[in-house]
This record gives C-alpha cells, structure tokens and sequence, in this order.
C-alpha cells in the first residue's frame, strides 16, 4: 500500500482537488497534508477532503515533508506539489511501479515541459562538475517523487529550495537505485523573476554543501580551480543561451514537422470528420473556426488527446535537423494554430526551445472545448503585416521576446496560414506545399519531405 504526502502551504484552491486525484489511485491508502502554517483554509479543505492533516511545527518544505515520513505507515512514500490540478492519470502508478517491482529505491518524476532557468542555469552546470553521475537527469528540481521510507529516513532534509535537490544527490550518495520517469504534461508555473535569485542561491548551497561533505570532492584545495570552473561553466551556459538569442528557426507543426494534421487524426479517431470538414467548408473567419473546432474535442482526456500524438509519425530526420541548427548558435522554435498541450509534447519529441500554439483549456482534466487565443497572434500598431489574427504577429513576439531581428530568421511553413511568417522572416521556406502563393514567396522551396536542404540556410 501507498502513502501520498502533500506539503502545502496556502494552496486552497487546488488541496482538495489533489486529495482527490491521490484518492482514485487504488493503491492509496493513506493520504497526509502537512500545513505549512497557511494563512488560507487549506487545512480545513483538506480535512473536509478525509485527508490526515498535520500542521507543520516551523515553515519550511523541508520540515514538512520529515514530518510526513514520521507520520507515514507505508514503506512506499510519494510526494505530490499541492498546486498542480490536473495531474496526468497515472502520475502515481508511474512513480511506484519501479519501487513495487523493486527496480528502484527512489524515482523522481519529470514532466512535459522545459526544465526551469534555475535548472538549467544553476543546477545542471552544478551537477555536471560536483555529481557527474547525475548529470543526466533531465528536472532535478521536480518535487515531484516517490521512494522507501527507509531510505528517506536517513536523508538530512534542507528547508528550503535545495530540498529536492538535495534529496536526489542524498539517494545518489547512499548508492539508492534512483530512477527518472516522465509521467506525462503538466502545467507548472514559472518562478517569477524576484524569486530566481533565492532559488539558485539555495539550490547552489544544497549541491555544494553536499559535495563539500564528501571525501575528494571537487571543491577541495587539491582540485585547483575547481570554484573557476563552477563559474566558467556556468558564464559557457550563459553565454551558449545568449548567442542562440542572435538567430531563430521557426517551424510550422502539422503537415511540416508532423506529417498529418493533428486534428484531421483527432477527427479520425474520435469519429467527426464530417463535422470538421463542413465547419472548414462553411466558416471563413480563422478565429471562430478554431473556436468551433475547439467544441469538437469536448469531454477528450489529456491522455486521450495525447495517446492521438504519440502515434503520428515526424519528419523523419526533424531531430537531426534540429540538433544542427542548434549547435550553430539557432533558437529553435514551433508556432502552430494547434494546442499549447500538443505542441509542448512536440517540441519536447524534437528538442526545440520554445512553442507556441493556442491555449485548449481543461478541467478536472478533460477538455472543456474552450480555446484562448494568445494576444501575441493578434495584431497591434506595431505589427509588420496587416492581418488581425496571423501567425507572423507570433513571429513577431518571439522575436522581440529573445532579442532576435526578424531578418535572422527562418521561417517553415507548408499553408495558406503560413504566408505571412514565411515572407516576412529573413528567409522563408515553403515546405512540401500545394499552395502555389506560398511557393512564390518563399526564398526557398523544399519539395520533398527532408529537412536536409534547410541546413544550407544556416
């Protein structure tokens, strides 16, 4: 049997949501939130929810989650964050199965998204010098883990955000069998900027603390140079995602790096392809078509939405491709009429940098069938073409957002909706189109689907 602990501090809007979800999991018998002395009524939803509720004795992440582990009457323990609604269906068959199957003593949970600025920043120029054996993992920060209470039990916990970093280098330390496991998307918010500071702060003190107890560890008089090197490494990251800032390649999704639409695929499955093709054939306005769309995936699952993604097949060399831009200094990037969900799986898949795409909203973790169109599709006064809703208005965004003129861009694209964006980045490609206005103004046409011919752009 499983115990969840949820560490929680104000998050009245989301605790009782999480009891839920750690409620439909069979394997769950006991569900713990330790209160972090919110000034909200988290506690009392909680217990509402039939959770055990402890109230932490001091503040501290840290603290709360010792607490918990002294409470827990399972040996298998998961942590959850509070805040997170929805969590992908099998986060926490995910993150047990290794410890039930006993292939691991500790797992740590990574998700559909791109790691923080602290992460790649800080902690894995860190790693990579202090703890090379765990470079590899991908969120090292993700609170978002499971693993044996005897283990945990002899973990000295930090209170503050080096906590889950120093647990992972803790279980590293103890020669733990640790394991990485992504257990799907999740919309996790950003720190905002005045945080950063504190947290790289912490996290670097948990890392080197760490490395600092053990015996020839890398700081050390032996190992000359070694806080030259922390540093060069890090100003090496630095400056590696500042030159990326000079150029930018952007991509279409479907039919360009997908080689089907994603939603031609959703119709198929889900059985209203006549329903799309007569919404397509009568609606004109862009906006309200994909409005409209957005209705015909009402009630669908994340999974479901992302079982569809996982089985389309990409450009066959898009990540070779990518990986080459890349090491010439490319941002890369995805704008797509699609959906913020999709797009992020995909841009995951290649190895992009960002994507952006439409907002499909979800709630208790199916699709409402309301889409937010982001601002920066729309036009404003400063906006190089003249359309109300267009792709180039996005172009236009990520590159003011990452400092990168539009002149040193490329754009790819195979449609109509791609016109603009591809004639006004520096150098636009029309990719496999059928559409003879977009092949005219293309600086360049690849006919055949092989992103090959792209390199010699760079």
């Amino acid at each position: 049997m499983l115990t969840v602990i949820i560490p929680a501090l104000n998050e009245e809007k989301t605790i009782a949501q999480v009891i839920n979800f750690c409620r439909s999991e069979p394997g769950v018998s006991e569900i713990i939130v330790v209160d972090d002395r919110s000034e909200d009524t988290t506690a009392t939803i909680a217990r509402e929810a039939k959770a055990k509720v402890i109230i932490s004795a001091a503040r501290g992440k840290g603290i709360s989650m010792k607490e918990g582990i002294e409470a827990a009457s399972n040996e298998i323990i998961v942590f959850l964050d509070a805040d997170i609604d929805p969590y992908p269906e099998k986060t926490i068959n995910k993150l047990t199965t290794p410890l039930l199957n006993n292939e691991a003593d500790f797992v740590k949970g990574a998700f559909a998204r791109n790691a923080g600025r602290v992460t790649e920043l800080v902690a894995k120029p860190l790693l990579t010098i202090l703890f090379p054996g765990l470079s590899h993992f991908s969120q090292p920060l993700s609170g978002m883990i499971a693993g044996k209470k005897t283990f945990f039990q002899k973990i000295e916990f930090f209170n503050d955000y080096g906590v889950d970093i120093g647990i992972l280098i803790d279980m590293y330390l103890m020669k733990a069998r640790v394991q990485e496991i992504n257990i799907g998307y999740i919309e996790n918010k950003s720190k905002p900027w005045e945080a950063l500071g504190k947290m790289s702060r912490e996290v670097s003190r948990a890392i080197i603390t760490k490395a600092q107890g053990q015996e020839n560890n890398a700081l050390t008089m032996e190992n000359a140079n070694s806080l030259e090197v922390i540093q060069r490494e890090m100003n090496n990251v630095l400056r590696e995602n500042l030159s990326a800032h000079q150029k930018m390649i952007v991509f279409d999704m479907d039919d360009t790096i997908l080689k089907s639409r994603y939603i031609n695929e959703c119709a198929d499955a889900f059985g209203f392809r006549p329903k799309l093709e007569e919404l397509r054939f009568n609606e004109k306005d862009p906006i309200i078509l994909t409005k409209r769309i957005g209705l015909l995936l009402r009630n669908r699952t994340m999974d479901e939405l992302l079982h569809i993604i996982s089985n389309m097949e990409m450009a066959d060399n898009i990540i070779e491709v990518i990986q080459n831009f890349k090491q010439k200094g490319y941002l890369v990037g995805i704008i797509s009429h699609s959906y913020t969900l999709i797009a992020n799986y995909v841009k995951q898949q290649i190895g992009a940098d960002f994507a952006v795409a439409h907002q499909l909203e979800f709630f208790d973790g199916k699709a409402t069938g309301e889409v937010n169109l982001p601002s920066y599709f729309f036009g404003s006064p400063d906006s190089v073409c003249g359309h109300s809703f267009c792709k180039t208005n996005a172009l236009q965004h990520v590159c003011e957002k990452h400092n990168v003129p539009m002149k040193n861009c490329i754009a790819v694209g195979d449609n109509k909706d791609d016109r603009c964006m591809v004639a006004y980045a520096g150098k636009g490609v029309a990719f496999c189109t059928k559409d003879d206005l977009l092949e005219k103004i293309a600086y360049k046409n690849i006919r055949e689907r092989n992103f090959e011919p792209l390199l010699a752009l760079a």
